[in-house]
């Protein structure tokens, strides 16, 4: 009896052991999506009265004690039976292959190479993938689970029924396994941060064509181009002329996709502009009147010109011409404006005239008929028959000051203004530039009346007025050019070659080409200079161009009249910086061309230094003069299609023949 009691207590241990260990067992099969097998009478199997909830994890159930689960199931039958392990289902191979075309689809229009990038496809996977092997826990809810496979597979929820079941087991745990079996094999051997899978980089399948990145776009030069097919502008400018770039916008395309095939502005293909882009909080904030005082932000700040300008230095024309108040103006001003050496126009324009000619506005048309339409006068003055011209670039005048002018008469009779000075001042972004042209007394011997014109004209020139100077602590109340960064004097100096004729002659037959040092050696202008009783501090660039008066009207001679005036270096252009190396100056020379004065114009290119300001200066708001603009253009456009006519007619026209 003892034995028998024994062998049933043994026995019931047993039976409680396997039914707790059959419990263990069902519990991950119900949490892995597998039906517990449920039987009635004495078919040895277990059923539960209370199944676990499915926001219950599978580490949770697993952590109840033995006393709650025994307490949680009901013992049909004492038959020993070993646990069957629950199976899971491999997805059909239709869903995998379904699948893997919609990936490859996904990937062939999104980038995975970025594991935060946040699109829709990366992160459906991210959802998706989180299976529970993964993630250390079962899927929190069912409407989870049907949510993550609708987003992963479309096609996979078309043609199954659990999508549109909810609530059972067995379609949980069918579209569990599908979801197991279908990214398995993407998310196996992949290290994760965190919640959020690290998807492999997306490598092609064959390499990528090369393309070459030497675009040599700069601004708005390129529209404005002499010669479109000329050579590289980057490799030209950085060997002759010292420019690398002129805008941030253009940098960023030459490191960002511009393709430029065979050195012709027309052949470059890109989805940018050539303008620099501007921020949407700008052109919501900004009334281009005034702006920050700061320098983070500001208009005239640095980060505004480091987008135009990286390099921050800009182009500069300056020309003077003596016009002999001629009514005749040249046909084409082309070769003044816009010479081919560089090739590229600049951002800035100043053009001084003595003597004008009569009618003054029909010589700033014919100065916008040339510069075509990308570009605006800023301002003009005239003092008599003194005339000076600012021209700009049109993307550049909200950059710009409030432009102020002022005048000098060096005659004793001020009526008759044809002798004098005429300065123009405005500050561009933080440096203030100040232009002036003057006309001094004439005659070869009055070198000390000129050394007067140009005291004079140092202390009455009452510049800026309401500009504020951008470094009064370096100003003098005595010479106006030392109130500004940059002052450029340019005009008819008179200055003249201390020789006769004859030997002056003599001189220039030798065909000095370009080399005038000879010629140098008598001149008025240098020898004052080098003594400082002229122009002190200023510079001039090295002369490599034949005197460029006194001409016969309409011919390449010198004076042939009775007079017999020496050959001379009247028209010159000087410069002078507060700043060391601020300009450097590209090109001087002349233009032979240009016949319908004695004079020939004069001109000079330099590279200025440009600073940024702040907006506590009273800015000029985009103003530039529209009627001249319109006419200019018109005239511009009317010019070319009367050549076009007139080539049309001529390749139209048949000659005669007499048979």
């Amino acid at each position: 009896m003892s034995t028998l009691n024994g062998f049933a207590q043994h026995s019931g241990a047993c039976v409680a052991q396997s039914a707790e260990g059959r419990a263990v067992q069902d519990l991950q099969a119900k949490k892995a999506g597998k039906a517990v097998r449920k039987g009635t009478g004495d078919s040895g199997e277990l059923t539960f009265e209370d199944p676990l909830s499915a926001g219950t994890s599978l580490n949770e159930a697993l952590k109840l004690p033995l006393d709650q689960v025994k307490a949680n199931m009901r013992i049909k039958s004492i038959t020993p039976r070993p646990p069957r392990k629950p199976r899971l289902e491999r997805a059909a191979s239709l869903d995998e292959k379904s699948w893997r075309r919609w990936r490859r689809l996904r990937t062939s229009q999104e980038s995975l190479t970025d594991p935060n990038e946040s699109s829709s496809s990366n992160g459906s996977l991210q959802d998706a993938s989180l299976s529970p092997a993964v993630r250390g826990r079962a899927a929190p809810r069912d409407e989870c689970c049907e949510q993550s496979s609708s987003r992963s597979s479309p096609e996979a929820l078309e043609a199954s029924p659990a999508g549109k079941s909810r609530g059972s087991t067995a379609d949980l745990g069918k579209r569990a396994s599908e979801i197991s079996s279908a990214f398995g094999g993407l998310l196996r051997g992949k290290a994760f941060s965190g919640s959020k899978p690290r998807l492999a980089q997306v490598t092609p399948t064959r390499p990528l064509p090369p393309v070459e990145f030497n675009v040599a776009s700069h601004a708005l030069r390129t529209t404005n181009r002499i010669d479109s097919d000329c050579m590289d502008y980057r490799h030209y400018s950085q060997r002759k002329f010292g420019r690398v770039s002129s805008s941030l916008s253009d940098t960023r395309l030459h490191g960002s996709g511009m393709v430029y095939n065979n050195g012709s502005t027309d052949s470059m293909k890109s989805t940018f502009s050539l303008l620099a882009p501007i921020r949407a909080k700008d052109v919501r904030n900004r009334s281009y009147l005034e702006g920050s005082l700061l320098a983070n932000g500001a208009l005239l700040g640095a980060e505004e010109l480091s987008r135009y300008f990286p390099d921050r230095n800009i182009g500069i024309f300056v020309a003077t011409w003596n016009m002999q108040g001629q009514k005749e103006l040249p046909v084409n001003l082309d070769d003044f404006l816009l010479p081919t050496d560089p090739d590229y126009a600049q951002d800035m324009y100043v053009i001084g005239v003595q003597e004008g000619c009569p009618d003054r506005r029909e010589w700033e048309i014919r100065l916008q008929e040339t510069l075509g339409p990308h570009y605006v006068m800023l301002y003009s003055a005239a003092h008599g028959v003194l005339y000076m011209s600012v021209f700009i670039r049109r993307d550049l005048i909200w950059f710009c000051s409030e432009v102020e002018y002022a005048t000098v008469t060096t005659r004793i009779v001020s009526q008759i203004k044809t002798k004098g000075a005429l300065g123009i001042c405005f500050t561009f972004f933080g440096t203030s530039f100040l232009f002036i042209t003057s006309h001094f007394t004439s005659g070869d011997s009055k070198v000390n009346d000129r050394k007067l014109d140009y005291s004079k004209t140092i202390q009455a020139l009452a510049l800026p007025k309401n500009v504020p100077d951008t470094n009064p602590y370096r100003s003098s109340s005595s010479d106006v050019t030392t109130r500004f960064d940059e002052v450029f004097w340019f005009g008819d100096f008179n200055f003249r070659l201390n020789k006769d004729r004859e030997t002056v002659d003599s001189i220039l037959k030798q065909n000095l080409e370009k080399d005038m040092s000879k010629l140098l050696e008598y001149d008025q202008l240098i020898s004052e200079m080098i003594r400082g009783s002229i122009f002190k501090g200023f510079q001039e660039a090295d002369i490599h161009f034949r005197p460029s008066y006194k001409f016969d009207i309409g011919k390449d001679s010198y004076d042939t009249t009775s007079k017999q005036r020496t050959p001379s270096y009247t028209d010159r252009v000087v410069y002078r910086s507060r700043h060391k190396d601020d300009i450097h100056a590209v090109k001087y020379s002349s233009c032979p061309v240009i016949k319908t004065s004695d004079h020939r114009p004069v001109f000079a290119l330099f590279r200025v230094k440009v600073r940024p300001g702040r907006d506590n200066i009273p800015l000029a708001a985009g103003q530039f003069d529209r009627e001249l603009y319109l006419i200019g253009i018109k005239r511009r456009i009317t010019r070319e299609l009367k050549k076009r006519q007139e080539q049309k007619d001529q390749k139209s026209s048949s000659v005669c023949s007499i048979s």
